[in-house]
């Protein structure tokens, strides 16, 4: 029994050397723990609130305001390990180590990724806008961090990864406020050039939908195998360009048909010849 005594007597002996010396780091750090969690939340809340207001998309902002928040209570922790005495740089190192790995095994993700936040920040486009890239053209109707979602005339949804669209080309059809019509239409080489430039250039001033202070042209492009080209271009509201292009072609031919001109279809003179016997 003396022995057992004397065992605890000891083991009591150290637990309150240990509990002096550590005891005050300890409550220390827990305060600075209690206390640090309680300003990152309160830093996180204004960041939160400015960086709303002052990036473009609310996504990208909360996105931001977590990471920032994420970092300090990373370094909040290092810290507080530091201060009971546990040693800090094999626990940074592990972490570093860990975040290699991690960051090789999601390589591709990291990608999309930083895309998502290249996209979210410069705004080649936003949601609702009409918009081609990646071999596809649709509407953008979400822009995440990863993927951007896209939907098609005819009803599909498109879900691209956010690394090939941002490093790729992008062509936004409704980022301007006007765009321009562009129609071929041929009349026969026995017609008059002039008159039919005329008969196309009153279509266009006779549409309310074509600006006409926006450099429309008539012109002749092209001598064609079967026929005199016209290019037409006409400029319209960006809302008003698919009624218009489609309601182009068929005032155009039959202005030029009421002219007496006429649209010619490629046709090919075949000479035939008799030998003679």
């Amino acid at each position: 029994m003396e022995n057992l005594d004397e065992k605890l007597q000891v083991f009591y002996d150290k637990a309150i050397a240990l509990g002096t010396e550590y005891g005050t780091q300890f409550i220390l750090a827990i305060l600075v723990l209690v206390i640090g969690l309680w300003i990152i939340s309160k830093l996180s809340d204004v960041v939160r609130k400015y960086s709303i207001k002052g990036l473009p998309d609310e996504t990208l902002a909360k996105f931001l305001t977590n990471i920032f928040e994420v970092i300090l209570k990373v370094l909040l922790v290092i810290s507080v390990a530091s201060m009971v005495g546990i040693e800090t740089t094999s626990f940074v190192a592990i972490l570093g180590a860990a975040g290699l790995a991690v960051g090789l095994a999601l390589q591709g993700s990291l990608s999309n990724f930083a895309g998502g936040v290249m996209i979210l920040i410069f705004r080649p486009f936003q949601v609702g806008d009409y918009v081609g890239a990646q071999g596809l053209e649709g509407a953008v109707t979400d822009i995440g961090i990863f993927v951007t979602t896209f939907e098609t005339f005819d009803k599909r949804i498109i879900i691209v990864p956010n690394g090939p669209l941002a490093n790729g080309n992008i062509t936004n059809y409704t980022k301007s406020s006007i765009r321009a019509v562009e129609i071929s239409i041929g009349i026969s080489y026995s017609d008059d050039i002039a008159k039919g430039k005329a008969a196309m250039e009153a279509v266009l001033k006779a549409d309310p939908r074509v600006l006409q202070e926006e450099g429309n042209i008539v012109e002749v492009v092209d001598l064609g195998s079967s026929s005199v080209d016209f290019l037409v271009r006409a400029f319209a509201k960006t809302e008003d360009y698919w009624t218009l292009n489609f309601a182009l072609r068929p005032a155009l031919k039959a202005a030029v048909e009421a002219e007496g001109l006429t649209i010619p279809f490629p046709q090919r003179d075949v000479h035939m010849f008799q030998e003679s016997a």
